[in-house]
């Protein structure tokens, strides 16, 4: 009777026992962040308090965060019936975030939850779906040009990884994506010509997304056509372009001419001129750049960038040597993004002989055959094409073996406006002899106030330079060389680079 007793005693608190676990159910009371958008992710407490003494191990194994399906890693920190979930890496923005907590959950005494805790947040600032507003070209339209932009407008701005990830063309084409108009307009330019008479699918999948990774929700297909082009391009027009940026026309052969029936228009090529060549369509920059060449002259490199272009610049590797004849050929072959090539070969004869790019040239010299008189210098002169002429240097005006004080003045022509470089004519005048008949120590130069104020009659026009310095006779007899060294410079950069000399008996 006892053992009786003392098992209903028994029941009645087991079902007592039970009756209270089950009237004081273990539940999440509280949490955070709560349910909402959250633009500052780093700022984020997520926590979870209890309604009874949790089971620590228990609760950190059911328990999960994630962002856009990613599990979020982390570690937990407790204070009594609270657990602080503190992620190893900051939480992200434009990100839906989702955390649960299993119902195999349990408190100290290995009590379940009822059922599980799910609940969510984000850190996305907008939930606005991006809508494509309109596109180019049209669904079935038919485009004639090879180069044609695809344009997609959106109702909001989108990223450019996203129209690289999910915009896709069939059959395949590459090119760059660009964004307008804020990010809602996306052009993309194709990095080739569009194939002609050809069928073009543009896809995008519902993966395409705005800024705030939302994505688009539909896909997306249209289809447009290529027409064929048959018309061969040619060429229109070739100018000079000068410093100043002015085009001039030049004129191409109509067959073979003679120098002396050259085109005015193709005279006074300067050596800072450029090319240019239009052409009647967009065509090919690598056949143009092969079937392009100088013949006399130096190379010309192309300026104009790659692709297909309408007109196309050229600069000369080196300038044109002065009053040069040079003739630029253009071939047949040229082809358009239609793979049309030109038929005709243009010839164009040009003459370098621009008045700004005239090389310093030394026409003559004037010195004293008496340097210490002072009322008679005795003035000899002497042109370029003095050859072998004698100079009255004798023991009479010139003492053997003495250092006289004289001078030697020098004439030149020069470019319209340009003046002689004065350390160039240091640098590149010499006297040289044969058999020692004299020396000559250049002591200074003048550009003014010189020895005789008076130029050489007729040469009143040309640039003159005086170089005083110590000469010294001797007693033999000779050649002497007056000469300037190729590379004279004048002021605007134009160069001799031929030895200019005259040559003189003693």
């Amino acid at each position: 009777m006892k053992n009786k007793l003392y098992l209903l005693l028994i029941g009645i608190l087991i079902f007592a026992s039970c009756d209270i676990l089950r009237f004081s159910r273990f539940e999440v009371l509280t949490w955070t962040p709560g349910d909402g958008i959250f633009l500052e992710p780093d700022q984020i407490n997520i926590s979870l308090s209890f309604s009874h003494e949790p089971n620590k191990a228990s609760i950190e194994r059911n328990f999960s965060l994630t962002g856009d399906g990613s599990r979020v890693r982390g570690y937990f920190h407790w204070e009594d019936k609270k657990v602080t979930f503190i992620p190893i890496a900051p939480l992200e923005l434009n990100t839906d975030y989702t955390l649960n907590l299993s119902a195999d959950a349990s408190n100290t005494r290995g009590l379940n939850m009822d059922e599980a805790f799910n609940r969510s947040f984000s850190t996305r600032p907008g939930t606005e779906r991006p809508v494509l507003l309109s596109y180019y070209p049209a669904m079935y339209s038919e485009i004639n040009d090879p180069r044609a932009k695809i344009i997609l407008e959106f109702s909001i701005p989108v990223p450019l990884l996203t129209l690289y990830d999910n915009v896709s063309f069939i059959p395949s084409m590459t090119g760059f994506w660009t964004l307008e108009d804020d990010g809602k307009l996306a052009v993309f330019t194709p990095a080739e010509p569009w194939m002609q008479n050809n069928r073009y699918e543009i896809r995008f999948s519902t993966a395409l997304t705005d800024n705030n990774k939302m994505n688009i929700g539909n896909d997306f297909t249209s289809f447009f056509t290529t027409q064929t082009d048959y018309e061969i391009p040619s060429l229109v027009h070739v100018y000079r372009i000068t410093k100043d940026g002015e085009y001039i026309l030049l004129s191409h052969d109509k067959g073979f001419i003679s120098v002396a029936e050259l085109p005015v228009e193709n005279y006074d090529w300067e050596k800072e001129d450029r090319l240019s060549l239009v052409f009647s369509k967009p065509v090919d920059s690598i056949t143009v750049k092969n079937y392009t060449s100088i013949e006399d002259g130096p190379n010309i490199i192309m300026e104009t960038s790659g692709g297909f272009k309408t007109e196309y610049t050229f600069k000369f590797e080196n300038p044109p040597v002065y009053e040069s004849r040079f003739t630029l050929r253009i071939k047949p072959g040229i082809k358009d993004s239609s793979g049309n090539e030109s038929k005709d070969e243009f010839i164009y004869r040009v003459f370098a002989n621009g008045m700004l790019s005239k090389p310093p040239m030394l026409v003559g010299l004037r010195m004293p055959m008496a340097p210490e008189s002072d009322t008679d210098l005795e003035l000899e002169h002497f042109g370029i094409d003095s050859l072998f002429r004698i100079i009255s240097i004798s023991d009479e005006n010139y003492p053997s073996g003495e250092n006289i004080n004289t001078w030697i003045e020098l004439y030149f022509i020069t470019a319209q406006g340009a003046s002689i470089d004065i350390f160039s004519v240091m640098e590149h005048f010499r006297i040289e002899t044969s058999n020692n008949v004299i020396s000559f120590s250049p002591r200074r130069i003048k550009t003014s106030n010189y020895t005789v104020s008076e130029p050489q009659p007729g040469w009143e026009n040309y640039e003159r330079i005086e170089i005083t310095g110590n000469l010294v006779n001797t007693t033999n007899f000779g050649i002497i060389n007056f000469q300037i060294a190729p590379g004279l410079r004048d002021n605007l950069g134009n160069l001799n680079d031929k030895q200019q000399k005259i040559s003189l008996i003693k």
